[in-house]
């Protein structure tokens, strides 16, 4: 029964990744997209897209990184990623520390093996999840009319600067980014453009 309590806390606790809002707008334009959210979506795109990969690769591995990658989010909140990230690294391994923490010992260690090894983006598997992950907020943006990097003034070098490491992960989707950015900057969907 503790097991299975342990796990229990775990699930309750992870319910609190909904309220975890990101300054990405969902396609609709309605709302902020929250952390959750982002990470069903991952999974979804590593399901759909996983032959664009650059190397051959364990899909469920990735959709359960890409399920777990931001539930560090709960206490570290959400960085921005065109933010200074000085902080994030060390508050979100205390969060990973005391979150994956309330699973029995070999859930703990399964759910911060993934989680690590997504950080860390040694394998295919996680450089792939970090493809997907880089890559949705630019399909939200273009589909917003670029209301995101608008309202924080982001440049469509930055975009490409900060977003490169696509390309470890898939050569396909880091060149339709490349393309979807140019066509967003001749549409004028960053502050300042056209």
């Amino acid at each position: 029964m503790d097991r299975l309590q342990r796990q229990l806390q775990f699930i309750l606790e992870i319910d609190r990744l909904k309220s975890v809002y990101r300054r990405t707008y969902l396609i609709d334009g309605t709302r902020h997209e929250n952390s959750a959210e982002h990470s069903w979506h991952l999974a979804l795109l590593a399901m759909t897209l996983a032959e664009h990969a650059n190397q051959p690769l364990d899909v469920a591995k990735v959709i359960k990184m890409v399920l777990i990658h931001d539930i560090v989010e709960i206490d570290a909140g959400d960085t921005y990623f065109y933010d200074a990230q000085d902080e994030k690294a060390a508050l979100e391994k205390l969060a990973a520390d005391r979150i994956f923490g309330l699973l029995p010992q070999d859930q703990e260690k399964e759910f911060r093996d993934l989680w690590n090894e997504f950080e860390s983006g040694a394998t295919a598997e996680a450089r792939f999840a970090t493809a997907l992950d880089r890559f949705i907020p630019q399909l939200h943006n273009y589909y917003t009319r670029g209301r995101s990097w608008k309202e924080h003034g982001i440049t469509p070098d930055r975009v490409l600067t900060r977003n490169i490491e696509i390309s470890n992960g898939s050569v396909t989707l880091w060149e339709w980014t490349q393309t979807l950015i140019a066509q967003a900057a001749s549409e004028g969907l960053f502050e300042g453009e056209k």
